[in-house]
């Protein structure tokens, strides 16, 4: 692995208990059974229930909600998108990921590759045919090797937590809302509107999203040229934007295909929501199944 080591300068709700598909939306549902309690025996991304994750994680959105600016993202953009800091493999940045546990999440405190393959092991128990959505669900986290230091060790105020578009007004749906007051955007009347810059249906595909993990694994996917369908590239850029798939915001900056494609978000979020658990995947048996899927869809290394 080539690894060349950069250190970038940074500027210092709803709660659901099942993912529900409306009639006229496609509906793929094998069975995958909703949990009632998260691995803390609460209920899923409930952030202001009282536990010890409660206050480091509203301290985590409050950090990200300040900094995460218009001018940050475009920046973030740009030193990333040239993809010149290493280059390995798919499973390579799977096992990077064992040495971090994300401090946005109050449900889970596992190593990130263990919620990898427990939410590819759950989608590939249900969906056997869509070997696709197996694979997406397995990297879908991956752009979180940006804490690493190989990668210049991005606090995780830059890598994970929810998603948002920046560039126009924070809807109230997004978690921890109240934070965004401090944000520089905020009163900035080039950003503060609801279109800020953008207009309608312009397609996501267009829109700054909050910088961190989901952009840049999408970046790295669509610059490597890997051959996933769209739509899970779509998935791997908006898994994190839950303003949207769950709260039914921005809807007004999508296009038809933007549309289609949220079906299927809608019901990946599912696997990658409730499938966290204390159950514990065999690494060594699945694996060989998943190396088959990233030799099909990917090159053997990829420039990150």
């Amino acid at each position: 692995m080539t690894v060349i080591v950069e250190q970038p300068e940074l500027e210092s709700e709803v709660v659901e208990k099942k993912v529900d598909v409306e009639e006229n939306e496609l509906v793929l549902d094998g069975g995958f059974e909703v949990p009632d309690t998260n691995a803390f025996g609460q209920t899923f991304r409930d952030y202001n229930a009282e536990s010890e994750r409660q206050l480091s994680v509203e301290q985590f959105y409050r950090t990200n909600h300040i900094n995460q600016t218009y001018d940050f993202v475009k920046k973030m953009r740009e030193e990333y998108g040239v993809l010149k800091r290493v280059e390995m493999s798919i499973w390579e940045s799977c096992e990077l990921l064992n040495e971090f546990i994300d401090e946005s999440d109050p449900d889970l405190d596992e190593p990130q590759i263990e919620h990898l393959l427990q939410s590819a092991e759950a989608v590939r128990k249900d969906y056997p045919n869509e070997d696709w959505l197996h694979l997406t669900a397995l990297i879908h986290d991956l752009g979180k090797v940006l804490l690493h230091p190989s990668f210049g060790s991005l606090p995780q105020w830059a890598v994970v937590g929810d998603t948002f578009p920046v560039g126009c007004a924070f809807d109230e749906s997004i978690v921890h809302h109240k934070y965004f007051k401090e944000n520089p955007d905020y009163n900035n009347p080039a950003y503060n509107t609801k279109y800020g810059v953008y207009s309608e249906g312009c397609g996501l595909e267009n829109v700054m999203m909050s910088w961190g993990h989901d952009d840049y694994m999408y970046l790295v996917c669509k610059e490597n040229k890997c051959t996933l369908p769209p739509v899970g590239l779509f998935i791997i850029r908006f898994h994190s934007f839950y303003a949207l798939h769950r709260a039914g915001a921005y809807k007004y900056l999508m296009n038809e295909e933007d549309i289609e494609n949220l079906k299927w978000l809608k019901i990946f979020n599912k696997y990658d929501l409730y499938s966290k658990s204390k159950v514990r995947i065999d690494i060594e048996e699945v694996k060989p199944y998943y190396l088959s899927l990233i030799k099909k869809y990917f090159p053997e290394k990829l420039k990150w």
